[in-house]
């Protein structure tokens, strides 16, 4: 097994430089990673040849217009070979870690690295790119580590002035959902932010670190095989509120009906029941402690 530890995956920085950088939402590339040859022999990855002819399920392809998971479909293998030869449709292969069991353990190694919540959604996918094609330009909600292992493809990447810490991915020119949209601190653009973005090249052997919530967008110089592991983390907000309403249930008036919500003659006994019960939690949150949140949470694992 590899050792896919923050010191091993990015020799060139070591653990304290990529987790300032990971504090502060910076991308990290790392060229000519050793792992390429290990990772290129796992199933499905030595060759596109392999991957069209052993793939077991269903494929995700981008349809015309949008290159992007907003705008795909599910098809079977085949029918992915064919759109990807004939259209030069983009293509991605959802959790290859269901039939490859040996990325687990490295989903696992960097979700611990990273002092992730142990019901992280953890993944992994498979990118095929044609030449000459690319993604839209998007942000997404999650951690990315991509592993580059055929082809050359350039990235361009630019901060996110829209909204910070999204808990959603976004797809320009579509449209953003309510919740979204409701912290969202401006509007969001009509086109690609270039003048803020930078250009990184991945080559065969091409690690990048992609924090989540970076605009970016892509375009294969030739077809392009890509592996991605990927983290979509609880927030601090989710945290809590698992913890509060694992806490509340406790309560036999809290696990009663909410009833007779605007009833004209037992509406306002049960809206000031209501107030009585959150008056009780205020008081009862003042004495939460962190340590002992994170304890618990992390006992789940």
């Amino acid at each position: 097994m590899l050792d896919f530890s923050l010191d091993s995956l990015f020799p060139e920085h070591g653990r304290h430089e990529f987790l300032e950088n990971y504090l502060g939402h910076t991308p990290v590339i790392q060229h000519d990673h050793p792992y390429l040859k290990e990772l290129s022999q796992l199933p499905y990855l030595s060759s596109i040849d392999e991957l069209f002819q052993s793939w077991p399920d269903q494929v995700n392809a981008y349809q015309k217009g949008t290159a992007d998971e907003v705008n795909s479909l599910e098809v079977s293998s085949s029918e992915a070979q064919k759109l990807y030869k004939d259209q030069g449709a983009g293509l991605f292969f959802d959790d290859p870690n269901r039939f490859i069991p040996e990325l687990n353990p490295y989903l696992e190694q960097l979700r611990t690295e990273l002092g992730l919540a142990p019901f992280t959604y953890s993944r992994s996918l498979i990118y095929l790119i044609a030449a000459g094609k690319g993604t839209h330009a998007h942000f997404d909600q999650n951690i990315n580590f991509i592993f580059q292992i055929k082809g050359t493809k350039k990235w361009w990447l630019a901060p996110n002035e829209t909204v910070a810490n999204p808990l959603e991915r976004y797809t320009i020119g579509h449209e953003a959902s309510p919740e979204l949209s409701s912290y969202a601190e401006r509007p969001f653009p009509q086109e690609f932010p270039t003048e803020k973005a930078i250009e990184i090249e991945l080559r065969p052997g091409s690690l990048l670190f992609l924090p989540k919530g970076v605009w970016h967008k892509t375009f294969a110089e030739s077809g392009s095989l890509s592996l991605n592991f990927t983290f979509t983390p609880p927030s601090w907000a989710d945290l809590l509120l698992s913890l509060l309403r694992s806490r509340l249930i406790q309560s036999p008036h809290w696990r009663e009906t909410a009833h007779l919500l605007g009833d004209s003659e037992y509406g306002p006994h049960s809206e000031a029941h209501f107030q009585q019960l959150i008056q009780e939690l205020s008081t009862d949150v003042q004495s939460w402690k962190a340590d002992e949140i994170l304890e618990f949470i992390l006992k789940q694992d």
